[in-house]
């Protein structure tokens, strides 16, 4: 009976006398894991239009090439047209058209200058609250003028500097019931496409390539592609209410 005793007396100081073994590299691989967890499920921070508007006004002027088509109902094929684009701030935006037939449209502050078969004809870009709400989204947007396209537009913005959309629903009813969106979308600080979708279901698709000049060629624009398929596009007059080729 003693001997059982001091036996399990010894067992007892054996027991207590043992290392414990450390949980300290499972606390530590725990935590790790957590904070990985935490950080992997917290949101990226979105690309805001305060961001696009700074990088898009990096760039006071430039030149593109532009090549448009116009999807319009009745039509089995869609009208195409090419030229050139130009802008220098705060306010000169012009289109030059070269198929498939040559006519320009120039805005400078609130002045529209149309050009059309030897013909010139100018307008006051306020007579035409519509038309002044479109060029306002692209003088806005190529400016990187945020005040601008909040008047007329409500902004929202997608992607990141190296690939953004920009969508534009209007703010006034007038224009509303004539256009339903414009969508815009480039990389860094280059425009690159523009959508127009109107309230009748027509839309144009305009893509727009960057001109790369030298100094000594900034006035050469070189010329659009020889040669578009599809329909021409029909000549229409400075439009007083839906305002399909008005889009720079």
């Amino acid at each position: 009976m003693l001997r059982a005793d001091a036996d399990a007396g010894a067992n007892r100081g054996a027991n207590k006398a043992a290392p414990r073994r450390s949980r300290a590299p499972a606390r530590v691989l725990a935590l790790t894991l957590a904070l990985a967890l935490a950080g992997w499920a917290l949101p990226a921070r979105a690309f805001d239009l305060a961001e696009l508007m700074a990088q898009l006004a990096q760039r006071p002027s430039g030149e593109a090439r532009f090549a448009e088509q116009r999807f319009v109902s009745g039509l089995d094929q869609s009208l195409r047209s090419s030229g050139t684009l130009s802008f220098a701030a705060p306010d000169r935006l012009a289109r030059l058209t070269l198929l498939p037939r040559a006519e320009s449209f120039v805005v400078e502050g609130d002045r529209i200058t149309l050009e059309r078969g030897g013909r010139t004809r100018q307008v006051q870009i306020d007579s035409v609250p519509e038309l002044a709400a479109m060029v306002a989204a692209l003088r806005g947007t190529l400016t990187g003028d945020a005040t601008t396209l909040l008047q007329h537009f409500v902004p929202s913005v997608g992607g990141s500097a190296a690939g953004w959309t920009l969508t534009l629903l209007p703010r006034e009813p007038a224009l509303a019931a004539i256009v339903r969106q414009l969508r815009l979308e480039g990389q860094q600080a280059d425009l690159q496409r523009v959508e127009i979708l109107l309230a009748d279901g027509d839309r144009s698709v305009m893509t727009i390539e960057a001109i790369k000049l030298g100094a000594k060629n900034a006035q050469r624009l070189p010329a659009a592609p020889a040669e578009l398929p599809g329909p021409a596009r029909p000549a229409d007059p400075l439009p007083a209410g839906k305002p399909r080729s008005t889009a720079p």
